[in-house]
């Protein structure tokens, strides 16, 4: 067993102190070739700060060797060292063979820190030398779906698949399904998902394509596949939710509710869930289990806002107006200016005659919703009942605008501009 082999082996079995010490000998008087060795062992286990080390060694005495500086330059990227990475992948000289993949290196590096003209010039150039390299079209391809830019990326991939299918660990196919669907084109996604999967089954993969079925509405198909994705994992959390709304899609809401649990079983921290098994419950009339699931999901995210305004619904449909208050009073304290919930507010505080509050309440959500004519029509009414008739008056005027023909409106303003004359 040579000196490389004993260093590896005795960190491998936690004897750190003979492993430093074989290592620091090879580092200080080993060939230069047990110091490569050592340095990509070293790499491969993670020991980032100690491979560096050695290939800072081996550049001692290999000044221009591309090779060396630019795994050197990526160990200091995973290190987050990126200045000293890229004035190493400066120094990489244009006629060697390694060039190109220092030029990709220095494009990720600029994407990292927001620079995507500059990561964009140097995938240019590295393209400009080499216009068929694969690698080179898939670092093209990569930078534009990772800044959005998703037609340029899909043409970057479509370019590259008649040369290969798999490329650095990454399936064209599948890079293609999931641009398609992000960028909202479901069916073409799913093509590329069902190519995927003809060659072999990828969890992740099923599961896009579980979800893109779902965005596309194809909710049998969505469940085929979703269901596929938690019997070969079901730890697959991400899989629960898209699958509880396919169901309750075609108005399966037995099963709608089965598989929000289950999710909620292997995920209890997920609100969404809890969300969506109270809105379940609300159809199947069970209000005391959806109330239960709607605290559960607010427990965990007490800004909840899609949360909140459910259970404010049914408080108001079970005229409990104390709760409503009690729900979203810290939240208003806070600053939060929802209309929405201004609005539930407002209605909770008139009932309970706190009439300041509801007043002040209205009047902020008033800016937001003065389109609504539900609001407006609470809002006038309130306004009566306080005997604020001019600001009744203007309310009223708006309403009789977007509702020409009814009469209880035009009888109502008729009444207060009369009154306001007198």
């Amino acid at each position: 067993m040579n000196k490389v082999e004993q260093c590896i082996q005795s960190l491998e079995t936690g004897h750190l102190t003979r492993a430093k010490e074989i290592y620091e000998t090879i580092k200080n008087s080993g060939t230069e070739e047990e110091q490569f060795l050592l340095a990509e062992a070293l790499r491969g286990l993670g020991f980032l700060d100690q491979a560096a080390s050695l290939y800072n060694n081996l550049l001692k005495h290999n000044v221009d060797d591309g090779e060396l500086l630019t795994t050197l330059a990526d160990i200091y990227i995973q290190l987050d060292r990126e200045d000293e990475a890229l004035n190493i992948l400066n120094k990489i000289k244009k006629n060697d063979p390694f060039y190109i993949q220092s030029l990709l290196l220095q494009a990720d590096l600029y994407v990292s820190q927001g620079l995507f003209e500059v990561s964009e010039q140097k995938l240019f150039e590295a393209e400009k030398i080499d216009p068929n390299e694969p690698v080179v079209q898939l670092a093209l391809a990569e930078f534009y779906a990772s800044i959005g830019r998703f037609a340029e990326a899909i043409y970057k991939f479509e370019q590259i698949l008649p040369q290969v299918s798999e490329l650095n660990d990454i399936n064209i196919f599948q890079r293609l399904a999931e641009i398609y669907s992000t960028a909202g084109e479901f069916e073409k996604a799913i093509h590329y998902y069902e190519r995927v999967l003809e060659d072999r089954l990828d969890i992740d993969c099923l599961f896009g394509y579980g979800l893109t079925a779902y965005q596309a509405g194809m909710f049998e198909r969505a469940i085929e596949k979703l269901k596929e994705t938690i019997q070969l994992d079901p730890e697959y959390q991400s899989a629960y939710l898209p699958l509880a709304r396919s169901y309750e899609h075609i108005e399966d809401l037995e099963n709608a509710i089965k598989i929000a649990k289950k999710g909620i079983e292997i995920n209890p921290f997920q609100k969404e869930l809890y969300q969506f098994a109270g809105k379940v419950c609300l159809k199947r009339g069970e209000e005391k289990e959806a109330e239960q699931y709607f605290k559960e999901a607010i427990k965990l995210d007490p800004s909840y806002l899609d949360a909140v305004l459910t259970l404010n619904k049914l408080y108001l449909k079970q005229m409990r107006y104390a709760d409503i208050i009690e729900l979203v009073e810290p939240m208003i304290l806070e600053g939060e200016e929802d209309p929405y919930l201004l609005w539930d507010y407002a209605l909770s505080c008139d009932k309970e005659e706190r009439f300041s509050d509801a007043l002040n309440a209205y009047q902020k959500a008033y800016s937001y919703l003065k389109e609504n004519e539900e609001f407006l029509s609470n809002y006038g009414f309130f306004l009566l009942e306080e005997g604020n008739h001019i600001a009744a008056i203007e309310v009223f005027k708006q309403l009789r605008k977007m509702d020409p023909t009814n009469v209880e409106y035009i009888e109502l303003l008729e009444r207060l501009e009369e009154t306001s004359l007198e």
